[in-house]
């Protein structure tokens, strides 16, 4: 049978077999270890899952309306097709695909270090290795290692840890996350679910595979054995907000997309490792952190663990920007919690201009004299503007008068002869940060404190990281105050897995704390207000 072949991947070069009416980006799902960037979830609505075919063109469907808009006519003429659009009309021969490569990402993956002391789930007794509820997962085989797992929208960040001496194992190991082929928002992959339930295990596959592959990368690094690091492996700890987490296990998620919002379960998971397809000591137990409510998840808790704020007698928040947003404000005493879709905008999807932290992406941008300076990652040529440089350019048109104070541009702005800004930019960019602004402003009223009272306000996440904190608090996106409270603490969902991860008591803490949080939906105490707080804190 005739196959479709994407020789620039591993996966890829051996081909799946052609399916009569299925789409490109369909064979590419199917495949699995293919990447693509299909921001929409192949809706037909981005354009960005352009690819070249190098072979077999006249066994496609014909050119779309759809093609026929988001495609210019070069690209039509040089073969180039939307994964989404064609489909397979003939499977008489082979179809060779080329998917230009749309950037190495730039991952955050270095995170605090805890004094977490080690008393992890799984230890040796004598010659044999138990968990800690007694049962016997095997003999000791000279080592116990463990997994500390942050599934993101995007991204995947893991690292393994020697559960005797709590040091960690290499460095952590980063990846895009296979899922962004299905979108790279969780309502794609929710809305993929609920239309095919059978997608949901589509979607785990993907996952799950993802972290396989990184883990055998990892033992190439480190040049050992192959499988003998992996086969030492025997607990795992997954974080990851509400939909990410709930597709590991597959969880069903559709009720994370209609009202009220709410996961199925939000309760700690314990499961066996085989049983989920990870290709680790066949008797592992893997965990997945309990969720706190809505899609503030359990990469949120692992926030709260890994900065102690629920243990410190000072009021402090946390802001996690990313394809969620979650702000927390809290002490030993109490907390509260709250998020909204906030990070599409600020990741560099949904806007012109915007791509991902890749390579050529702008990342530091002023405007001198009418014209943009910047830099990118990789000092590569500019392929568009990510989240770090989102906030400078935003700040910056401020500045300068291009912006005025009600957010209105008279004309695109051109940053680089093909790069540009446009009000419908623009105003996606206000609209995200003045969710998440009224997130914050809301978290402490509700409190009853004021900006004043809170000591420290962690910033976590990539995006925290790499942000200008005084062009973020011009914009509006950070509320103005001292600008020594900021904390940037890197990935924070991965610190506190890790302290999970080594440690029973953290989780004893992490499913204590769910139980206590107060987390709030603004839009429903605020009712119809909500969107008149929401459109002050868009403006400048």
């Amino acid at each position: 049978m005739a196959k479709m072949f994407f020789p620039q991947y591993a996966k890829g070069r051996d081909g799946t077999d052609l399916v009569v009416g299925e789409t490109i980006l369909w064979h590419i799902r199917r495949l699995g270890g293919v990447e693509i960037d299909s921001e929409c979830g192949g809706q037909g609505t981005c354009g960005k899952d352009v690819v070249r075919i190098e072979k077999g063109s006249r066994y496609l469907s014909d050119t779309t309306a759809v093609e026929k808009r988001l495609l210019s006519e070069g690209q039509r003429k040089g073969k180039r097709r939307l994964a989404c659009q064609a489909k397979v009309a003939d499977n008489a021969a082979d179809i060779l695909v080329f998917i230009p490569d749309f950037g190495r990402y730039t991952i955050l993956t270095e995170c605090i270090t805890t004094d977490t002391a080690v008393n992890p789930c799984v230890i040796r007794k004598g010659d044999r290795v138990v968990y800690h509820t007694g049962e016997d997962l095997g003999p000791y085989e000279g080592k116990i290692l463990g997994l500390a797992v942050d599934v993101g929208t995007t991204t995947l960040v893991l690292q393994v840890v020697d559960l005797e001496s709590g040091e960690n194992i290499g460095n952590p190991m980063a990846s895009k996350n296979p899922q962004i082929a299905y979108g790279n928002d969780v309502i794609s992959r929710i809305g993929y679910i609920s239309n095919d339930t059978d997608n949901l295990q589509e979607l785990q596959d993907a996952v799950v595979g993802g972290v396989n592959e990184s883990l055998r990368e990892l033992e190439k690094q480190l040049g050992v054995t192959p499988r003998s690091m992996i086969n030492s492996i025997y607990d795992v700890v997954v974080v990851g907000n509400s939909t990410m987490r709930s597709i590991f296990f597959g969880q069903n998620v559709r009720a994370l997309g209609v009202i009220p919002f709410e996961p199925f379960s939000k309760d700690a998971l314990t499961r066996r490792a085989s049983g989920l397809g990870l290709a680790i000591h066949p008797l592992a137990m893997v965990y997945g952190a309990p969720l706190i409510g809505g899609h503030a998840g359990a990469d949120c808790v692992a926030d709260i663990l890994a900065t102690g704020l629920y243990e410190d007698d000072h009021i402090q928040m946390v802001i996690d920007i990313g394809t969620n947003g979650e702000v927390v404000i809290g002490n030993k005493d109490r907390i509260m919690t709250a998020s909204c879709a906030a990070g599409g905008a600020y990741e560099g999807y949904q806007i012109r201009c915007g791509v991902g932290a890749i390579e050529g992406a702008i990342t530091q941008l002023v405007i001198e004299d009418g014209r943009a300076r910047y830099t990118t990652l990789g000092n590569k040529d500019p392929l568009g503007v990510c989240g770090s440089g989102v906030i400078d350019l935003l700040a910056e048109l401020s500045r300068n008068n291009i912006v005025n104070d009600r957010a209105r541009i008279a004309q695109d702005y051109h940053i680089t002869e093909s790069i540009s800004v446009s009000q419908e930019d623009i105003n996606q960019l206000i609209v995200a940060k003045a969710g998440l602004r009224t997130d914050q402003d809301l978290l402490i009223e509700y409190y009853g404190t004021t900006l004043d009272d809170v000591s420290a306000i962690y910033l976590a996440g990539a995006f925290g990281n790499y942000m200008n904190i005084d062009n973020a608090m011009a914009i509006g996106l950070l509320p103005q105050t001292d600008r020594s409270k900021f904390i940037r603490f890197g990935n924070g969902a991965l610190a506190g897995a890790r302290d999970m991860l080594i440690s029973r008591e953290k989780r004893l803490d992490a499913e204590r704390l769910i139980r206590s949080i107060e987390h709030t939906k603004p839009n429903e105490i605020e009712g119809p207000e909500f969107q008149y707080i929401v459109a002050a804190n868009m403006y400048f």
